[in-house]
């Protein structure tokens, strides 16, 4: 059976590295009209060889540390799986929340969705879009 979702679309070749992605996150999860980039739950990574840039947003937290260390080619490039990996686990420190170790994951900027990242992508890389999932049985 499948199922209509939400999604938050990225086309990597797109991608200028501006980080107006994670600055808009941030704000919409900070209190106080302040901005702090550690929740945000969306990071842009760069290639510093060919400066190629890769949004990666929180997904969910395992508890289990990654047991394949595998390797995934973008543009003829070899990249480390576990960097472009979403979830927040105990080998990187990337999606948790400062100072208590609770998981983020990305909540879509609320009930409907309205995703702040998406609104402030000025090249366009990242999109909201309504895709078919199998559900599991």
């Amino acid at each position: 059976m499948k199922a209509t979702v939400k999604k938050i679309v990225i086309d990597f070749d797109k991608c200028t590295g501006c980080r107006h992605c994670e600055t808009a996150c941030a704000i919409a999860h900070t209190e106080h009209n302040s901005v702090n980039p550690y929740k945000s739950r969306i990071r842009v990574y760069v290639d510093l060889d060919d400066g190629t840039s890769y949004p990666i947003i929180a997904g969910p937290y395992t508890d289990a540390k990654c047991s394949s260390r595998s390797f995934t080619i973008i543009g003829g490039q070899q990249y480390n799986t576990c960097m472009l990996c979403r979830a927040a686990c105990p080998e990187k420190p990337y999606f948790f929340e400062p100072g208590t170790e609770v998981p983020l994951k990305c909540d879509f900027c609320g009930e409907p969705p309205d995703p702040s990242c998406v609104k402030w992508c000025t090249s366009g890389a990242l999109s909201l879009m309504e895709v078919e999932e199998d559900l599991e049985a």
